[in-house]
């Protein structure tokens, strides 16, 4: 990682906007405003500020930023690389307070940007969706948060551990594939159906714990297989297991207690995103995640702040 951060895009502003317009303009500059891809020129002089393109189309200007999360934004784009670089680094995510200590920016700016870089990190669909023939998607369902008091509470009246006063996160993975998570409202056949059918191959082998909630919707897919958990049952020749999806959930949780602390249930699915991204990246180096993440940034721009107690990440 050291010899990474002796990029010029992360202290030299030029180098990072040439950067940026590379990954977003693979083939020239675009028009954000009418989308002509061969009518843009950049504008020249000392008066002009660097990096900005007139097109002869529309006669409007633009720069690399319009159109996405890093649009009117007075953060230099080389923070902004930076900021990517070592959210999409860190296994167990970065607090806002620690990038606003490295990057020397006040803690509101860095709690902004690791939005809108949660959100550049988000990720569509996978194409043709998740698994197919021969293949197994693992789905399980996890909490997250909820006050101490309420969960110590509800150990003594229960024996053990539950979801009351928690925000519950579907995960569907693919065994040597990729991850899909979704903060749900409800864990329940009408809230996760849905999520599921969209998301999942019909041709895809399911694998589940042995919640009553999934039966009726393994039933529309190619199969479905299930583990005991509450009879200790975790593994089954080798094949019947969720493990995949609880060692992910291992890591979003550490993630979530070590760094972040406290979420809130109205940002909690751009955190989930960010944990997912790491995951479906995680055979490609840091900064090829970093330039990944950057390619993410069109077409999601961001216009809120953020009040306080809203967050302690």
């Amino acid at each position: 990682m050291s010899a990474e951060l002796q990029n010029p895009i992360f202290t030299d502003e030029d180098a990072a906007r040439e950067a940026l317009e590379a990954v977003r303009w693979p083939d020239g500059p675009v028009c954000p405003h009418c989308g002509s891809v061969e009518r843009a020129a950049k504008v020249a002089g000392a008066k002009h500020r660097a990096g900005l393109y007139y097109c002869n189309d529309c006669k409007g200007q633009f720069t690399v930023t319009v159109g996405t999360v890093f649009e009117r934004s007075k953060i230099p784009l080389s923070k902004w690389w930076l900021a990517t670089y070592l959210l999409g680094s860190s296994k167990k995510g970065m607090s806002s307070h620690q990038l606003h200590r490295m990057l020397g920016v006040t803690y509101k700016t860095a709690w902004f940007m690791t939005h809108r870089i949660r959100e550049a990190m988000r990720q569509g669909a996978v194409p043709g969706g998740m698994g197919g023939q021969n293949k197994v998607v693992e789905i399980d369902e996890t909490y997250v948060g909820g006050k101490e008091a309420n969960k110590h509470a509800w150990k003594r009246q229960n024996k053990g551990r539950g979801p009351v006063g928690k925000a519950p996160v579907l995960s569907l993975v693919e065994r040597d594939g990729q991850i899909r998570s979704f903060h749900v409202a409800n864990v329940t056949a009408e809230f996760l159906r849905p999520i599921i059918v969209t998301q999942v191959n019909r041709a895809s082998y399911l694998m589940t714990d042995e919640s009553a909630v999934y039966p009726s919707i393994g039933r529309e897919f190619a199969g479905h297989g299930r583990v005991n958990h509450s009879a200790e049952e975790y593994v089954r020749a080798r094949f019947w297991h969720t493990n995949t999806v609880e060692n992910y959930f291992s890591i979003l949780k550490r993630g979530i207690v070590g760094t972040y602390h406290h979420v809130s249930k109205a940002h909690l699915a751009r955190y989930a995103a960010e944990f997912d991204f790491r995951y479906n990246t995680r055979a490609i180096g840091d900064m090829d995640r970093a330039v990944i993440a950057a390619k993410g940034i069109e077409g999601k721009r961001l216009t809120y702040r953020p009040s306080h107690g809203q967050t302690r990440a």
